[in-house]
């Protein structure tokens, strides 16, 4: 007969074995079996903003122009530009740019430099497309032209060194966001709640409004991220969801990691867990799946336990031999590893 450390194994890497496969079958990859019996526990959820409680597909809204700039040239420039970039903006503006059936001009060079953005020479013009604070270090005289926004992303076009466009875009909330949000403390006992995001605040708070998050951490970079999920870990099992290669720090360092999409692979290997098509829903289920995983396991332990004692006062008795006692021990056994092949 298998020692009883054996057999508790067996039945807990069963258990494993049926939610992944369960949750496989829902577009979810568990890396980590162990995050299963851990999402059950989390209290704190963290969320980034894009491509999470986001599509993370930004659209134009609208597109500030200073004089002598028209917005069909400004946007044809900068689209052009952006076809060398993979930053989810310069897809927005490629296809704003194709929206509006504009031919794009050739580019004979670029280049990207860590907070500066992307430049280019375009028809013999420099064209950078930067943020507003690069834009007031180039162009001093910008400072009184770019419009304030109280509220989207913005990009910035320099065309010569000279502020040229403001090009306005917005990423909305996922239409399951808000009855997401308001489920989690209802049916998961969720009690903490926060998006943390390298975005500015005014448009992280936009986000947070309309989903229902009170806490915000925005302008955060891929390190604060990390000292804001090391904190909170020492307060309590967390998770942590996001979809870029900013997130893999902190994700890392979660009690849960998910990411949603497998759009990079450094954020896939960072995560416990990968949610194929983004889905809120998906996400939904893998908390539902990690819930029954552990409560099963709990019957199963708590279950064979009680049989056993109870076995055990038969055999002081000397009601149950010892060759009985050692087939209700298997029986009990197999009674716990079909139990955790409810977990399906």
């Amino acid at each position: 007969m298998p020692p009883a450390g054996s057999r508790l194994s067996a039945c807990r890497l069963r258990r494993a074995d049926t939610a992944q496969a369960l949750a496989a079958r829902r577009g979810i990859i568990v890396k980590n079996p162990g995050m299963l019996e851990n999402a059950s526990r989390v209290r704190t959820v963290m969320f980034d903003k894009t491509g999470t409680l986001t599509y993370g597909r930004p659209a134009i809204t609208d597109i500030h122009t200073a004089e002598g700039f028209s917005e069909d040239e400004v946007l044809a420039l900068a689209a052009s530009v952006e076809r060398y970039s993979r930053h989810p903006l310069a897809e927005a503006i490629r296809a704003g740019a194709e929206q509006r059936g504009l031919e794009l001009p050739a580019v004979t060079e670029v280049s990207e430099k860590p907070g500066q953005g992307l430049t280019g020479v375009v028809g013999g013009r420099r064209i950078r497309i930067t943020n507003r604070r690069t834009s007031h270090e180039i162009d001093p005289g910008s400072r009184d032209v770019i419009p304030v926004t109280p509220s989207g992303m913005e990009s910035i076009v320099l065309v010569d060194d000279r502020y040229a466009a403001m090009i306005r875009l917005r990423d909305e909330p996922r239409s399951s966001a808000n009855d997401f949000i308001a489920h989690l403390p209802k049916k998961h006992n969720v009690d903490k709640l926060m998006i943390i995001s390298g975005d500015r605040e005014s448009e992280v708070r936009y986000l947070a409004d309309k989903v229902g998050i009170e806490e915000i951490h925005a302008g955060v970079s891929p390190e604060g991220k990390l000292t804001l999920v090391e904190e909170h870990n020492r307060r309590g099992p967390t998770m942590f969801l996001g979809d870029g290669i900013n997130d893999a720090p902190a994700m890392a360092v979660a009690t849960v990691g998910v990411a949603m999409g497998a759009g990079s692979d450094i954020t896939s290997e960072a995560a416990d867990a990968v949610i194929l098509d983004s889905s809120l829903e998906r996400l939904d289920d893998l908390l539902h799946i990690g819930a029954r995983m552990r409560r099963i396991a709990l019957q199963s332990a708590l279950g064979g336990m009680a049989l056993s004692i109870i076995g055990m006062i038969l055999a002081v008795f000397g009601l149950l031999t010892p060759l009985m006692g050692a087939v209700a021990q298997e029986a009990i056994d197999v009674l716990a590893i079909l139990n955790a092949a409810r977990v399906g």
